[in-house]
């Protein structure tokens, strides 16, 4: 009953706790709380055995409230709200840092050169997995095929993820295994939601796009639970490097949820993960059945449901309303027919799962608003907050749907700056105005959540801070930044990487800002964000990140001075 009295008379406890319980007091050059109401700091206080903020506040009051507090003092450095991934995939980027990694390569030829060399790490008889590859960096453009493969593997089974994950190009081993599991690839037919790309004779070419893929890598043989478990760490370990405090996770099956459950329960999720159910499989059906997730230690849950609607623009596979600019008589690929769409998203909202639904294409993206507001209906006000994540391109009608309906747009940053310079040849000049377009967003009074998308994007979030304030490439391209006037400001940025991240997973009363009660997750970085030349952004240094008050990594063991 003390717990509970201590929720409704939050301020008293807080002072109680800030005399009889250790408290730690930060010290920094600039503490960017992200609070409106008192935006810049020098000091913070907490409380050690529930990791929440007790005061913040100017250096000299902080020290005078709190003279036997423990001091962690950061000296010059600049501490923000703990930063948030939006939309990023954590088992995926686990098995991504086992594979061959593909991603930047030029050509066929340098694919073939990392598979060969990765290939020295395998077994006899183990497939060669990689991905990353992405032909609109080639001087051919063209989807590769498996003859690019079979010279220099004739016998292992390789398979590659695009850079997206909407397409996996394999070799005649891979075909050859899927064939001997009793389904033809051969002729006319198409699997629903995917593309088998095939010459004029009805053969298989090597690239199975979106759905398609599932045909040969269902016969990819799984990970025991200790691989599993392995990986995940890895990537848990990249995050927090990284300033990552938490991550909504896209499309967490029932079994990676109780390997991260199991986590949980011993201590060992260095971040806040929320969880978004797989679609419409056994995970929602637990949460139908059971109720909303929610671990007891505050760093897990799951109370959403990731949908998808269409592919991906890089793959043409993305849904749109006309044809491609530049590949005549394609419209894309819907990975569910909008009946089966609206089903899901009325069974979700039956069991009051909030809805978070992939949408590429601007056809795509209007299929997912219509089915909100049909299923919504008069209750388009309430507090559903639920997402189209990405919103990549969307008819400019229908972003000024978004902030009407309640909807958020999930998107992320570097996609923009990756696929700029083939992204207008997809859609051509006029779709082109609707895409990546974060300040018509914002202008229209949507809800702006940011993003990586990782492994799809790299796991750095000051990579998507310094795309969205430049719209530039590492290299400094386009000059002027593509699209200028669709750029954030630095505190924009990072408000869409906190506060408003936060916002989007219902957390906000937890975390997203450095204020009295949230839970002191921060991280420490060389720099201000908000004040250096936004070239530097994706040079600024993660010094140490902190979740419930505890160091969860750090750069160095002289990052900071305790005392």
């Amino acid at each position: 009953m003390r717990r509970f009295a201590c929720v409704a008379l939050l301020l008293p406890c807080l002072h109680a706790a800030s005399v009889n319980a250790e408290v730690r007091l930060l010290l920094a050059d600039t503490i960017r709380t992200g609070d409106p109401a008192q935006p810049v700091a020098g000091a913070m206080a907490w409380e050690s055995t529930t990791g929440r903020v007790l005061d913040v506040g100017s250096a000299d009051a902080l020290q005078q409230r709190y003279p036997q507090a423990h001091r962690v003092d950061v000296g010059k450095s600049t501490v923000v709200p703990g930063l948030i991934d939006a939309h990023a995939h954590l088992v995926y980027l686990g098995n991504t840092l086992a594979q061959a990694d593909l991603s930047g390569a030029k050509n066929r030829a340098e694919i073939i050169e990392r598979l060969q060399a990765f290939e020295k790490t395998l077994a006899p008889g183990e497939w060669l997995l990689g991905r990353g590859w992405d032909q609109n960096r080639w001087d051919n453009t063209a989807f590769p095929t498996a003859a690019d493969l079979d010279a220099a593997f004739p016998e292992r089974p390789v398979y590659l993820d695009r850079v997206d994950g909407h397409a996996a190009w394999v070799n005649s081993a891979a075909l050859r295994i899927a064939e001997a599991g009793g389904k033809s690839l051969l002729g006319d037919w198409q699997p629903q939601g995917g593309r088998i790309v095939r010459d004029a004779a009805g053969r298989p070419e090597g690239v199975l796009v979106d759905a398609a893929a599932a045909l040969v890598a269902d016969h990819i043989p799984a990970l025991d639970d200790s691989a599993r478990e392995k990986r995940l760490q890895v990537a848990l370990q990249a995050a927090v490097g990284n300033g990552l405090t938490g991550v909504h996770d896209m499309g967490v099956s029932r079994e990676d949820l109780a390997l991260m459950k199991r986590l949980a329960d011993e201590g060992k999720l260095p971040l806040r993960i929320d969880a978004y159910a797989d679609g419409n499989q056994a995970a929602l059906d637990d949460l139908c059945s059971s109720g909303l997730y929610q671990h007891a230690g505050g760093r897990l849950q799951m109370r959403g449901v990731k949908l998808f609607m269409d592919g991906a623009l890089g793959s043409r596979g993305a849904a749109l309303l006309a044809d491609y600019s530049d590949d005549p008589h394609n419209h894309g690929l819907l990975m569910t027919t909008p009946e089966e769409f609206e089903a899901a998203v009325r069974k979700a909202d039956g069991c009051k799962v909030q809805v978070a639904t992939h949408a590429i294409g601007d056809r795509g993206n209007r299929i997912v608003l219509d089915t909100y507001e049909k299923v919504l209906g008069a209750r388009k006000d309430s507090d559903h907050r639920w997402r189209v994540e990405h919103a990549q391109v969307v008819a400019l009608d229908d972003i000024a749907r978004f902030a009407p309906l309640g909807v958020i747009a999930s998107m992320q940053p570097t996609h923009a700056t990756s696929d700029m310079g083939w992204a207008e040849q997809r859609v051509g000049p006029e779709r082109i105005k609707g895409a990546y377009a974060w300040q018509r967003y914002l202008h229209s009074g949507a809800r702006l959540a940011l993003g990586s998308d990782f492994p799809v994007e790299q796991v750095d979030p000051r990579l998507g801070l310094y795309a969205a304030v430049t719209r530039q490439d590492a290299e400094g391209q386009s000059p002027g930044g593509w699209q200028p006037d669709q750029r954030l400001s630095a505190a924009e940025a990072l408000r869409g990487f906190t506060r408003d991240a936060a916002w989007a997973g219902h957390d906000e009363t937890e975390v997203g800002m450095l204020q009295r009660g949230l839970r002191a997750d921060f991280v420490v970085l060389d720099r201000d964000p908000l004040a250096v030349d936004p070239a530097e952004l994706d040079n600024l240094q993660v010094l140490s990140t902190w979740v419930d008050g505890e160091p969860v990594y750090s750069a160095s063991d002289t990052s900071h001075n305790e005392s």
